[in-house]
């Protein structure tokens, strides 16, 4: 016997008789086959109709089991309003239910399931509920960690790849060291790495070896940061020196020329030796970038925007420049700042562009999105690092320091200048001494800088 069939047509424990229509029925008479759309049972068949009544059962009380069959899942009605009760015979389902109770309303919970659907319904696995916070945490700490173990790797990277050829021991009769540090910034003619088409197109000619095309100092200084562009054709005497190559010493004679003339005659060591001479200021770094260098620096930083104030040409150089704010190329970037010829002031204007170009370049380097993100410090290193020398005690440290005081001058902490003039000799620029003189103790005292130059 099924465990249902004690249902039908007995009295119940209270003496209520079922009619054999479903406890769930509310109807005191049967309303025929209703359509019940979450009840699902197979029909009894044609056979079925035709066989005799079972005599009644003792009553037993039910008993439900622990999990009812599943019936045959759900068609939609076909042309009739009939139900497929899954043996093809297209009538209505008037078996008994599967356990459901029938009429509305939502059916109770299911022992598995925390919502409504029973054992049908969606079961949620046991266990606490998962700790965000807890998973935000140890996420934003790997995350920290992967990037602090990158940056720690491109740091020793790039500092292994410095080319530190620059010995500044070896320049004699230095002035004595003062409160603020000082670079001596150069940007040199050098076509070293380039290929012939990399010279036409940047416009560099083909001579060998390298002359200086640029040079000046930067004071990096608590009252605020000076930079000081040193004129190529600045009237300068060559001092005693001793040879960067050989080690001999070669007595002063008084000699009188243009400042690049010392870098061509032994390089940067009597370059800076020339200048402390001149000046009575001391150099305590020393950082000196070729034209190819220059150029992949600005691309690998995606170009510099610049202002430019009054737009020029210059076949030389290659600029064609309209006036207004745009973004430079390395390209473009290298014929700004080596023209000299499209102005009045020749030398003089263009060692201000390239005080007003190196001091946007900075700006735009030495941000947080750049030198905290591994990913694109690493370019911007390795487009420089081929063709960028500097002395053998400046690491990478001292180099951001620069960058960064170049960065503070365009943002109005400093001043920018050239070193001042008094007159011309022979075409050679002559520096007003009373004014490098003044200049030079401001520097060296750490006092704020009231000097301006041309």
């Amino acid at each position: 016997m099924s465990d249902w069939d004690g249902w039908s047509g007995e009295q119940d424990q209270r003496g209520r008789r079922d009619d054999g229509y479903g406890r769930g029925s509310g109807q005191a008479e049967p309303e025929g086959a209703r359509r019940m759309r979450h009840v699902q049972r197979p029909g009894p068949g044609p056979q079925a109709s035709r066989q005799p009544q079972q005599p009644p059962q003792p009553q037993q009380p039910p008993r439900r089991p622990a999990q009812p069959p599943a019936g045959p899942a759900y068609v939609p009605p076909q042309q009739g309003g009939s139900y497929d009760n899954g043996s093809g015979s297209g009538s209505y389902d008037s078996g008994y239910n599967t356990g459901q109770v029938y009429g509305g309303g939502q059916p109770p919970s299911g022992p598995r399931g925390r919502g409504p659907g029973g054992p049908g319904g969606p079961v949620r696995p046991a266990g606490p509920a998962p700790d965000w916070r807890k998973r935000i945490k140890i996420g934003s700490i790997v995350l920290v960690g992967g990037l602090l173990v990158t940056g720690i790797g491109t740091y020793f990277w790039a500092d292994s790849n410095v080319r530190r050829e620059v010995d500044l021991s070896k320049v004699i009769e230095r002035p004595k060291e003062g409160d603020c540090t000082t670079y001596l910034i150069v940007g040199s003619d050098s076509r070293e790495g380039m290929s012939a088409e990399d010279k036409k197109k940047l416009h560099t000619g083909s001579a060998e070896g390298k002359r200086t095309d640029s040079m000046m100092i930067l004071a990096k200084c608590s009252s605020g940061n000076t930079m000081i562009s040193l004129p190529r054709d600045s009237d300068v005497e060559i001092p005693s020196f001793v040879g960067s190559e050989s080690g001999k010493k070669f007595a002063g004679q008084g000699r009188r020329v243009k400042l690049n003339a010392a870098y061509a005659e032994d390089g940067p060591e009597l370059l800076v030796r020339t200048v402390e001479f001149n000046t009575g200021l001391r150099i305590d770094h020393y950082a000196e970038i070729g034209f190819a260098g220059f150029a992949n620096i600005v691309d690998a930083l995606g170009g510099v925007e610049l202002n430019i104030e009054k737009g020029f040409k210059d076949e030389k150089s290659g600029a064609d420049f309209k006036e207004g704010t745009q973004t430079l190329n390395g390209e473009q970037s290298l014929a700004y700042v080596r023209t000299r010829y499209a102005f009045a002031e020749s030398d003089l204007q263009r060692t201000k562009n390239q005080q007003k170009f190196l001091s946007a370049l900075a700006s735009q380097a030495a941000t947080p999105t750049t030198i905290l993100n591994p990913f694109a410090l690493y370019p911007v290193l390795g487009a420089g690092l081929d063709t960028l020398i500097v002395d053998k005690d400046m690491g990478l440290w001292d180099m951001g320091s620069m960058f960064f005081a170049m960065k503070g001058i365009s943002g109005g902490d400093g001043v920018s200048m050239n070193m001042p003039i008094s007159g011309q000799r022979g075409g050679n620029l002559v520096w007003d001494k009373a004014k490098v003189q003044q200049l030079v103790q401001q520097i060296q005292k750490d006092e704020k800088v009231t000097v301006r130059g041309n």
